[in-house]
């Protein structure tokens, strides 16, 4: 069997990202074959992959990239932020923020595309890293949006690096006017976005599912009042147009100027940026929505640990 050297086991370190004991551990089991070590860390990687699959994985970044006239986000969970301020997970985060705008956010595309710098798929390469890191990673959801003539502008609240944090907003202006003003307004409106989480971009688009389940809370809430009927109608149809000022993006105070709209803000910036504008759409992702955690009881956690 050859001799297992140090610089041996840096140079598989270096390779691979394992841990030192695993490097020379895979050496060994290899008899110094580099190659080989590679494989058995990677096949190591997957069985740690495989463990750590049940654990739920609520934490992470969203990473958010834009460029010119389109722009893409993604969510990468892991299991705890401690994870989410490692250099490498950072860094594969912007990696896959990448490779989703030229997956133009088709989900599947993106995992299955391969990884930037690498010959591994995007799902390979995160389960590889799963092995690395030592937590369970997984990529959950892509988004884009694109204009033909426009701006795409990106915000990120809470940013730990730039183009990652814990909320990521696109926001899609078509408008043959000037681009870097367009560009300006369009950070304000995802800032706006970011802060009031609207439903919708126009009125047009909102669910009519959500508007009647809100009708119908509100004329049950009416009713108690024990008002007429022609009454109550009035009431419902006040209400509603306050829901539609509480949920569409247009509709909205803008959160820079209240004393206007969000449609009136951008009527209002026509004149600066030399052309009409339209709000195509936009994307907020905030991470870990919808995402049940596990609630543990730490103390009870030393407790038990502590007996055995």
């Amino acid at each position: 069997m050859a001799e297992i050297t140090a610089s041996m086991v840096k140079e598989l370190r270096d390779k691979t990202g394992a841990g030192m004991m695993d490097c020379k551990s895979a050496l060994n089991e290899t008899g110094g074959d580099m190659e080989a070590a590679v494989d058995w860390l990677r096949t190591k990687g997957l069985a740690k992959a495989a463990k750590k699959a049940g654990r739920v994985a609520a934490e992470g970044l969203i990473g958010v990239v834009a460029s010119g006239t389109a722009g893409a986000v993604v969510e990468v969970n892991s299991e705890t932020d401690f994870v989410a301020r490692n250099e490498q997970f950072q860094t594969m985060v912007s990696e896959i923020a990448s490779a989703a705008l030229a997956a133009e956010g088709d989900f599947d595309k993106l995992v299955a595309s391969a990884y930037p710098g690498s010959s591994k798929s995007v799902k390979d390469y995160v389960t590889e890293m799963v092995g690395t890191i030592g937590e369970n990673m997984n990529v959950r959801r892509a988004g884009h949006i694109s204009v033909s003539d426009g701006a795409v502008a990106a915000y990120v609240h809470n940013q730990v690096v730039p183009g990652l944090g814990k909320i990521g907003v696109l926001v899609g202006l078509e408008s043959t006017g000037d681009k870097t003003k367009l560009a300006e307004l369009g950070r304000q409106i995802a800032m706006h976005i970011a802060a009031t989480n609207p439903l919708a971009t126009n009125r047009e688009e909102l669910d009519p599912a959500v508007v009647e389940r809100e009708r119908a809370v509100l004329i049950a809430e009416a009713k108690e009042s024990g008002r007429p009927d022609n009454i109550i109608e009035k009431m419902v149809e006040g209400r509603i147009r306050k829901f539609y000022e509480e949920v569409v993006l247009l509709s909205q105070a803008f959160v820079i100027n209240p004393d206007e709209t969000v449609e009136k803000a951008v009527k209002a910036a026509e004149a600066d940026v030399g052309a009409p504008i339209t709000v195509v759409g936009f994307l907020r992702f905030a991470l870990g929505e919808g995402i049940e955690k596990e609630e543990s009881d730490f103390a009870a956690e030393v407790a038990a640990a502590a007996r055995g």
